[in-house]
């Protein structure tokens, strides 16, 4: 990314913010507060509306991200996390042409299953959305425990949500003075991200804070029950050997904490068993938003189904092998053909009926080509469809382009169409997503196609029913196709 020289100023109702300008003339404003710190006695309350600035709020740097544990392994290489420590770490990232003007509003929401990630990393940069007419906001949001994704029953959960909520309320109240347009928000996200925007659409703190959303690989059924969350949060404080409470967990180092998290989602992969974490076994996800009654009433796909965020023009896609990223780091040969049946009757499936259809369309895929197919659908492909046939205002799109990475294997994975989305092919953090010869036509296509909904909400095809069933296909000759895949499709019919 171009470096950073002269200063320049925005005036706020938050008070004077100092950015920079590029060499390329955008100008960024990076670490801006939009709440205070949630720590010590604010540690497990909402968020609550940062002051006024006194005096200018020097914006030059990236600020603190939410407290989390640094990526290891081969995952790191793919979806890298930085790690800022910090305080004062609620809050935004912006950047935009010009301090004047209206243009649309673009918030990206990170993932990272809720316990990692941030909107600092150097591939959200947003300075290419700027360059084309856009106000590109990223956020920080609180995670894990304290983003209130476990819950004992006591105090409000979903802090995290919330504090997106409260990013969401700064951008509305704000973003008029760096140029963008308070009534022409997009909210995009993936994974975690994509997830979270599906719990937005059906809170009602949320409404009218944006008015279209992209949700990239994931959509509206993960979210659990009391039960579920309360079992986890049990687990997790048995896990660091003090009472089931927040404020027992409240005193245990942070460090220690952080790798309790990592610990029980490990022990929920490897024994996803209901009774032992309720509703989150079967998302697969230990810490996820809580269905309480108040700040998520329902599941959110039955807010969709009851025509909540019908005014919201919504976009929702996926990539044709997410859940290659698990098999291919540690090779793909240990997916042997025995293994199929019992992950077709996992998924809820009738084995014998579902691995016909899936070899069917298939005929020269490996085991572990089915079985990434099967865990694909049953994760992402389907729930993405059926809550694009739920909403009347949906488009659907799916990401087929294969990644190198690991010597080919990685194919059309998790998070590899965000290198494209925010065209940044050049950015370190997407080397191994992309390689040495990633196809700028592409990036071209794909973030144009992001930016034309937020300016529209048409990204430029059919609107998807359960007629024609049109997807957009991007790859190396993106078309629209009717029902892609429909043979499988099918296999799920009253499920999921």
């Amino acid at each position: 990314m171009a470096e950073q020289s002269e200063t320049v100023t925005a005036v706020t109702d938050a008070g004077q913010i100092r950015g920079r300008v590029t060499a390329d003339g955008i100008l960024s404003f990076l670490g801006v507060p939009y709440a205070e710190p949630p720590v010590d006695p604010r540690r497990f309350e909402p968020p609550r509306r940062r002051k006024a600035f006194e005096t200018p709020f020097e914006a030059g740097e990236y600020g603190p991200t939410a407290p989390q544990r640094r990526r290891q392994g081969p995952l790191a290489a793919i979806m890298p996390n930085v790690v800022r420590p910090g305080e004062d770490f609620l809050n935004l990232n912006i950047w935009t042409g010009a301090l004047d003007g209206r243009r649309p509003v673009m918030v990206f929401i990170h993932g990272g299953c809720w316990t990692w990630g941030s909107g600092t990393d150097d591939g959200y940069n947003g300075s290419r959305f700027a360059r084309d007419g856009v106000v590109l906001v990223t956020i920080n949001y609180r995670l894990g425990f304290d983003g209130g994704f476990a819950w004992f029953g006591d105090g409000t959960p979903n802090l995290g949500l919330l504090d997106q909520i409260s990013a969401l309320e700064w951008v509305r109240d704000n973003i008029g003075a760096f140029g963008g347009d308070p009534h022409a928000v997009t909210v995009f996200g993936q994974s975690a991200g994509a997830l979270s925007i599906g719990a937005l659409l059906a809170m009602p703190r949320a409404r009218g804070l944006f008015q279209r959303a992209i949700m990239q690989s994931g959509a509206t059924y993960h979210a659990i029950g009391p039960t579920s969350a309360r079992l986890v949060a049990h687990r997790l404080a048995a896990a660091v050997g003090v009472p089931p409470s927040r404020e027992a967990l409240s005193k245990v180092p942070l460090d220690e904490l952080l790798e309790a998290q990592e610990q029980i989602s490990a022990d929920m992969a490897k024994n996803p068993n209901t009774r032992l974490w309720g509703d989150a076994a079967a998302n697969g996800l230990a810490f996820e938003p809580i269905i309480d009654g108040d700040t998520l009433p329902v599941l959110p796909i039955h807010a969709l189904q009851h025509g909540d965020s019908a005014d919201v023009d919504l976009l929702v896609g996926t990539n044709t092998e997410e859940t290659m990223i698990a098999f291919a780091p540690s090779g793909v040969d240990h997916v042997q053909a025995s293994m199929l049946h019992p992950i077709a009757r996992r998924a809820g499936l009738p084995p014998i009926r579902a691995l016909e259809a899936y070899r069917a369309e298939r005929p020269a895929g490996r085991p572990v080509d089915h079985a990434t197919a099967i865990l694909t659908d049953q994760t992402y492909r389907i729930p993405a469809l059926r809550t694009a046939e739920t909403h009347p205002r949906a488009y659907v799109y799916e990401f087929a382009w294969r990644s190198p990475g690991f010597d080919g294997q990685l194919g059309a994975c998790h998070g590899a169409e965000l290198p494209f989305v925010f065209d940044n092919l050049d950015s370190p953090d997407w080397k191994t997503l992309v390689g040495d010869a990633p196809p700028q036509k592409l990036a071209d296509r794909m973030h144009a196609t992001w930016i034309r909904f937020a300016r529209t909400g048409d990204p430029g095809w059919d609107r998807y029913d359960s007629g024609k069933r049109v997807v957009m296909i991007f790859d190396g000759n993106s078309r629209t196709v009717s029902d892609p895949r429909g043979i499988t499709r099918a296999v799920w019919s009253g499920r999921q």
